[in-house]
């Protein structure tokens, strides 16, 4: 796996083209920055630093993640453009794409730059910039990433729905289909005296002591109280009370089957399991059973809705990889992608592109 990751090297020239997507490059520089800032995170978190292959594997995997991040963030852009301009002219593009890239500078200007202010706590672009630059980015950098998720997201706002429509029948096919999921177990609430074995040395000593627990109890009328003072399991402290416990939850099986099969309200005899001895008393029970779709039906359809938005996105973004082509130094990791030879292709690559 590492011998694979480190297969193609990352160029060190920050000028290098590593990808293309549609008519839009992307450099090393756009990537290496943020690369070094996760990876110095990373180091700084690891109790021990990393062998030079580490050190090496690391970085690539990071390179990797964020340049499919960037390059699926344009892929939408780009998306977003060619729905604007549809077929017309290179002329009718820039226009578009500088019509669109004014007003998202707007939006930066107006909404991003006040909280890099507040973040920073400062008060001037330049120093904005020189924060950013010491956690390896930059104020440029920032900007054109602003940039391009403004144009992804208003591709998406366009093409996914944000809440469609999911009708009662699709609400009730689903409950049919995942019944099994909406059973739910017997449940019980009970109070409870133990002597453990282990606490009393022996199961003689723990049965005077659970004998003389159930008959104070019994007597003073408050399992609870005795509980509190006498009790040796982890619920003592709270009376020996056990919250609603789902059937099968227990890991005493044969304290679990009186729990179930006892009359409620009435105090037990005593119950003898692998750790020790036990009084129950159970409080409240309720039966198995399946929740109904008017109690689930919100919940099914909010997952029904998460599904068509995925669904949504799914088709989105393989009608995408047709219409916007992309090539990469790592084809593998992008769907679609075609291999790219960065060398040549930034050779190829008309003047104002690069």
């Amino acid at each position: 796996m590492v011998q694979q990751a480190l297969s193609t090297p990352i160029p060190d020239d920050p000028a290098t083209v590593i990808a293309v997507i549609g008519q839009s490059p992307i450099l090393v520089g756009d990537i290496m920055p943020r690369v070094e800032s996760r990876l110095k995170e990373l180091i700084g978190k690891s109790p021990q630093p990393p062998s030079d292959v580490e050190l090496r594997y690391i970085r690539a995997m990071i390179f990797r993640s964020l340049l499919n991040q960037s390059i699926q963030l344009k892929v939408l852009r780009e998306s977003f453009l060619l729905a604007q301009v549809g077929t017309q002219s290179a002329d009718k593009r820039q226009e578009a794409e500088l019509t669109l890239q004014t007003k998202a500078r707007q939006m930066f200007q107006d909404q991003e730059l006040p909280n890099l202010y507040k973040k920073f706590g400062v008060y001037s672009v330049s120093e904005v910039d020189q924060k950013l630059r010491a956690q390896g980015s930059s104020f440029e950098s920032n900007r054109l990433d602003f940039i391009d998720q403004v144009l992804a997201h208003l591709y998406r706002s366009d093409v996914i729905p944000k809440d469609p429509p999911i009708p009662m029948v699709e609400v009730r096919n689903e409950y049919e289909d995942s019944i099994e999921s909406y059973r739910f177990p017997a449940q019980a609430r009970w109070e409870q005296l133990t002597a453990t074995f282990q606490r009393c040395g022996g199961r003689e000593a723990a049965m005077v002591a659970i004998t003389e627990m159930g008959r104070e109890a019994y007597f003073g009328g408050s399992m609870q109280a005795v509980a509190r003072t006498k009790s040796q399991e982890p619920f003592a402290a709270r009376g020996g009370v056990h919250d609603w416990t789902a059937r099968g939850s227990l890991a005493s099986t044969i304290l679990e089957e009186q729990i179930f099969r006892l009359p409620v309200g009435e105090m037990s005899e005593v119950i003898e399991d692998q750790t020790g001895l036990h009084i129950v008393r159970v409080l409240e029970r309720k039966p198995e059973g399946v929740r109904s779709i008017s109690d689930v039906q919100e919940e099914i359809r909010a997952r029904l809705k998460e599904r068509k938005i995925e669904e949504a996105i799914s088709r989105e973004t393989e009608m995408m990889s047709r219409r916007v082509a992309v090539w990469s130094i790592f084809p593998e990791d992008t769907p679609g992608a075609m291999p790219l030879n960065p060398p040549q292709l930034a050779r190829s690559l008309p003047a104002e592109s690069k």
